[in-house]
């Protein structure tokens, strides 16, 4: 920021002038580059010219106050271009500070022995009255360039709120608008400047902002926001509240969480009876308010399902929101679902938590692996059915839902329920609408077309191109039994993919070995390939140690493969890492 005593010019005039008449001697000011910003007497003419004064200059650099009583003959003048033709009787210079840093000098000149000796007579008063001169011209340097610094910030806070994307309201400590953003005056018919406005908290937060009830001209308003103090706003004690609407919020929500979420009917592939009739049913289907239990092994494509349903639904501009109930702790589930209150418990968010019913509220929920839920929770999840309501942890205010529910598992629920390990109340809830999705081994017209996909899918992906597969391979595919159904198959055809060669062409050579030798056995058979040296039955959980193993050593000990095994274990993943844990199996 480039300030100049030019810039106060008319108020050092007027200071200077207060010495000139008193003294009746010639006054003039410098800024710290010499240059004249204005005088009196033979100086009153010279301004934007530089001052050659060797005594102002020592001055500037060094900060001492001079008199020269012997103009030309002092040490100082030594130096003086203009020394041989100087008329100076007497010269008194003193610095011009803001703060600790020079900007300027004052300089007083006699041209006559009456002048000269009038201030000799009381040269301390005049010193003193030069001295305090120069700390006015400081004082009203600084003050002018707060002044400026001032306007700068304010026009900068005024450039960052127009461009921002969320209200801005600015008001004072006596609650009365000073300024608003475009944005504001959008969300808030009638907004003025001088309106009284008060932010009531409302002691809840969404998606870590407060929520507030915002009163302005006896109009209220719901939103969520933060408030934020301003110091320095027209030098007073001013408030920022940067806010955004509530419905807008939950638009922003829907959008985020579907934001991946473009999957139809045509992204189900396969050309059998019985995927060319799901398809109808998920169109039949979409549009009603009951809760869908989807069944089905594991990689059969459940979620594919649940989103398809979405999207052919009244609901596909709102939420919708999956959680994998498996893949979440116990004691964290609850707090994923419900969400929960400020200061809930020890560690949790400062501004409380939204759980999932609300992030999908008006939409979807997907409640995924619901057959690993513990039983505390399913009675939870029951009442939220039955009366569409949720409160967060920590908090007794009730929320209100409208939400759809879709289930899915890969487990039977009604063994689980024999077992009581699972509600038979919850069932009957959430099976309104039963959707059974078949393993690929009992729909092995679907492979082909599926696998046609995912070749387009990976040369869109790729640098490469593929074009088919072999005949042999196409026959070897058919012929397998797929226990990882879809989602091992799409993993096949990627390894294949990424192994191939320039021809074009996936061949046998690419398949993995199990397919390769024809291995079509399901997992369940590994026990008996274990078992079938023993003459004895082992300890069961030798058995089962071998099993897991055996099971990790086959498909791996991805996330993935161990959701597979579970499965065909008959078991949740949560229990499954139990196991391994007890096990000693990484």
């Amino acid at each position: 920021m480039d300030i100049s005593l030019l810039d106060i010019k008319e108020d050092v005039t007027k200071y200077i002038n207060i010495i000139s008449n008193l003294v009746k001697v010639d006054v003039g000011v410098v800024d710290s580059n010499m240059m004249r910003i204005t005088g009196t007497g033979v100086y009153k003419t010279t301004t934007g010219n530089k001052a050659m004064g060797s005594v102002l200059k020592n001055t500037i650099e060094t900060g001492k106050t001079h008199i020269i009583e012997n103009p030309r003959y002092h040490q100082l003048c030594s130096e003086c271009i203009d020394k041989d033709i100087c008329r100076e009787k007497l010269e008194i210079s003193t610095p011009i500070y803001c703060k600790d840093r020079i900007i300027g000098g004052l300089w007083l000149v006699c041209f006559n022995d009456g002048q000269k000796n009038k201030i000799l007579e009381e040269l301390d008063s005049f010193l003193l009255l030069t001295k305090q001169i120069a700390e006015f011209i400081g004082i009203k340097y600084f003050e002018h360039k707060e002044k400026v610094f001032q306007k700068q910030k304010e026009y900068t806070l005024n450039s960052i709120i127009s461009s921002m994307d969320k209200g801005v309201i600015i008001y004072d400590k006596d609650n009365k608008i000073v300024n608003y953003n475009n944005v504001a005056i959008k969300k808030i018919e009638d907004l003025k400047i001088g309106d009284s406005i008060e932010v009531v908290s409302q002691a809840d937060y969404c998606m870590g902002e407060e929520i507030f009830k915002l009163i302005i001209d006896r109009q209220n308003y719901d939103i969520v926001g933060k408030i934020i103090p301003l110091e320095f706003y027209d030098n007073q004690e001013s408030k920022v509240l940067l806010f955004d609407d509530l419905t807008k919020l939950n638009n922003n929500i829907a959008e985020v969480t579907n934001n991946y979420n473009s999957i139809s009917i045509k992204d189900i592939y396969g050309k059998s009876l019985w995927t060319e009739k799901l398809r109808e049913n998920i169109v039949k289907l979409a549009n009603t308010n009951s809760t869908v239990l989807i069944t089905g092994e594991s990689g059969t494509g459940k979620e594919l399902v649940a989103r398809a349903l979405h999207w052919h639904s009244a609901r596909r501009d709102k939420p919708f929101v999956a959680i994998n109930c498996s893949a979440i702790p116990d004691t964290l589930l609850e707090s994923e679902l419900f969400g929960y209150a400020k200061g809930a418990f020890t560690g949790a968010n400062s501004t409380g938590r939204m759980g999932k019913f609300e992030l999908a509220n008006n939409g979807v929920i997907f409640l995924d692996e619901i057959g690993d839920m513990p039983l505390y929770l399913q009675a939870k999840i029951l009442r939220v059915i039955q009366e569409k309501k949720i409160e967060r942890i920590g908090s007794n205010k009730s929320i209100d839902l409208d939400i759809r529910i879709i289930a899915a598992t890969n487990v039977n629920l009604e063994n689980k329920i024999k077992e009581q390990k699972f509600r038979m109340d919850l069932y009957y809830r959430l099976n309104v609408i039963p959707i059974k999705l078949l393993p690929l081994r009992e729909r092995k017209e679907d492979i082909l077309p599926i696998v046609e996909k995912l070749l387009k899918k990976y040369n869109n992906l790729s640098y490469r191109y593929i074009s088919s597969i072999s005949e042999e391979v196409k026959d070897i595919l058919l012929k397998y039994d797929w226990p990882g159904n879809i989602r091992e198959l799409e993993n096949v055809i990627e390894l294949m993919f990424n192994m191939a060669d320039n021809s074009g062409v996936l061949g046998k050579e690419l398949l993995p070995n199990a397919l390769n030798l024809g291995e079509d056995k399901c997992i369940q058979t590994i026990i008996q390939d274990e078992m079938k040296d023993f003459d004895e039955l082992e300890d069961f959980e030798i058995i089962e140690k071998k099993y897991i193993q055996n099971a990790f050593k086959k498909y791996g000990v991805t996330t993935e493969s161990k959701k597979l095994i579970s499965q065909k274990m008959n078991i949740g993943l949560t229990t499954l890492y139990r196991k391994m844990k007890k096990f000693d199996i990484s």
